[in-house]
């Protein structure tokens, strides 16, 4: 009887009515499920409050993240040799590509500027707006920018495949102190070498203009530059480094923060690294908002 009825009728291909009962159960069992499992899936996606909880709760682990920073950041031991290396690397293997945007820079703003000033017969002025345009805005933003892009990344990868590996927590467990050693040290290289790259773009940005106004009214090195710093005020030389020395502690702050709180695996990885960059430019455009308000109200007050 058995065997029969797991034997298929000859000339056919039905079962018995045994085995299809069995099945059915199991089949209409996995059919809820999955409407269950997708009514679940509704039902956690997160609303506006969740959203705007998440929102004020990583707004305050930030600045819980910073507080720990400026803790570290004044008690000894300090890692000289790691802050260093991380100023070179930082620094500078940033300086060919700030080298090359700085001087594309420079020739490219002057090329737009000269038929603006041929109408007025005022060419004679290229060499103070350039001058200007670089020192005041262009240099730190460019180089922040470029920054963001190449140290956020590089930083927030690195820190966040050490914690999704648990680099980290190994460090922690030896008493190695990683928060001091792999976020301030950070932070600190960034805060300083983003003023030294601005700078230095800024100067060969202004170099890139001399060549095409050499090319074009044969103008001398000593006249250009005399020309260029004839408008430059120490109120534009201290605004354009309190920009560059916030825009250099964003980009750490945020790349650092990133990836030392990564998470879900691999994933985890290529997010920090993405979110770094991304947020870093957005409070970048923030800041020079701000203290370009605050250099105009100093400046006509």
């Amino acid at each position: 009887m058995g065997n029969y009825l797991h034997t298929p009728v000859k000339g056919t291909h039905t079962y018995c009515w045994h085995t299809v009962l069995i099945a059915m159960p199991c089949s209409i069992h996995s059919f809820q499920f999955k409407t269950n499992s997708l009514k679940d899936e509704t039902l956690k996606k997160p609303g506006i409050k969740d959203r705007l909880e998440d929102l004020f709760t990583g707004i305050y682990d930030a600045y819980r993240f910073i507080l720990r920073f400026l803790k570290q950041a004044v008690r000894p031991p300090f890692d000289f040799q790691e802050i260093i290396r991380q100023c070179y690397e930082i620094g500078y293997k940033s300086l060919p590509l700030i080298t090359l945007t700085g001087f594309v820079t420079g020739i490219v703003f002057t090329k737009q500027s000269r038929p603006s000033l041929v109408v007025f017969g005022a060419t004679s002025w290229l060499p103070s707006l350039i001058a200007i345009a670089m020192v005041r805005a262009l240099a730190p933003l460019v180089t922040a920018l470029i920054c963001a892009g190449k140290v956020g990344s590089n930083i927030g990868a690195e820190l966040g495949s050490m914690k999704v590996t648990e680099q980290i927590d190994a460090m922690e467990v030896s008493a190695a102190r990683p928060f001091k050693f792999l976020v301030v040290t950070r932070i600190i290289a960034s805060t300083f070498m983003i003023p030294v790259l601005a700078m230095y773009c800024a100067f060969v940005g202004l170099l890139g203009s001399f060549l095409n106004v050499h090319q074009n009214e044969k103008t001398s090195f000593v006249t250009f530059f005399a020309d260029a710093f004839e408008q430059i005020s120490f109120l534009d030389l201290g605004t354009s480094l309190v920009k560059a020395f916030s825009f250099g502690f964003t980009i750490g702050v945020v790349a650092c923060y990133k990836g030392f709180n990564a998470a879900q695996g691999t994933q985890g990885v290529g997010k920090a690294a993405n979110t770094s960059v991304v947020i870093s430019m957005f409070l970048i455009f923030i800041e020079e908002l701000v203290i370009v308000q605050v250099s105009n109200w100093i400046r006509y007050f």
